[in-house]
């Protein structure tokens, strides 16, 4: 399922890549690979596994840290739970760089709370007028050697098209964002009421069919554009 959509063009970029299970699977049907790996043990591993594929390079670093290539490229891994957010972070915080495709198996309820339509995030609001991000498969822990803790899920992230906003305005739109989702559970009427004054939010949350007393995480990532172009036109 994972080598779907791939062909011999593409240049895929594997975080943590580990024994290579998927880097085989992946190396099959992509032009390039370059297969990211921090521990010192299965680096040298993976180059002697794939030391007569030409299109595989292995890249011993932190994939916090590694350099991304300059050329379009998808992105693929197995990511450690634990460096998700920051993983993530990585590849969606700059819309419009060279990231084509991004899918990655994360702990299962961190990829529902980034795929989900309601309640909404901080996070997932501020990629996503740019990013779509779909929970494609949920993968039992018992699929993994040594099995997890919990399951993982496939969140697969794509760029939108056409974007809903400018890549200039990504700054402002989540420092608006983030305003109100600081104020927890204030309804955004009050959270953004030095922005947006109270006649101009009750007729824009009336035309988006919103409480007037909707709280941030009610908001779905059009009605934030809405927000968004109504305080910044």
């Amino acid at each position: 399922m994972l080598g779907a959509g791939i062909g011999p063009d593409d240049h895929v970029v594997e975080i943590g890549a580990g024994t290579g299970r998927l880097t085989e699977v992946l190396a099959l049907h992509a032009g390039r690979v370059t297969a990211i790996e921090l521990d010192h043990s299965f680096a040298e591993a993976l180059r002697r596994r794939f030391t007569d594929r030409v299109t595989v390079d292995v890249v011993e670093a932190d994939a916090l840290r590694a350099s991304l290539p300059s050329a379009p490229f998808r992105a693929f891994g197995n990511v450690p739970f634990g460096i998700t957010t920051p993983i993530l972070r990585r590849m969606l915080d700059a819309p419009g760089t060279q990231v084509q495709a991004c899918d990655v198996l994360v702990q299962f309820e961190s990829a529902r709370k980034r795929a989900q339509v309601w309640p909404s995030t901080a996070l997932s609001i501020g990629w996503l007028p740019w990013w779509e991000l779909t929970l494609a498969r949920r993968i039992s822990r018992e699929a993994f050697e040594p099995p997890p803790a919990v399951d993982a899920g496939l969140l697969s992230v794509r760029p939108r098209s056409p974007p809903l906003l400018a890549l200039r305005d990504r700054m402002p739109f989540v420092a608006l964002v983030g305003r109100a989702f600081e104020r927890g559970s204030w309804p955004v009427r009050r959270s953004l009421r030095d922005v947006l004054t109270p006649p101009t939010w009750k007729r824009l949350a009336r035309d988006r069919g919103l409480r007037v007393d909707a709280p941030a995480r009610d908001l779905s990532v059009f009605d934030w554009v809405a927000v968004f172009r109504t305080v910044y036109r």
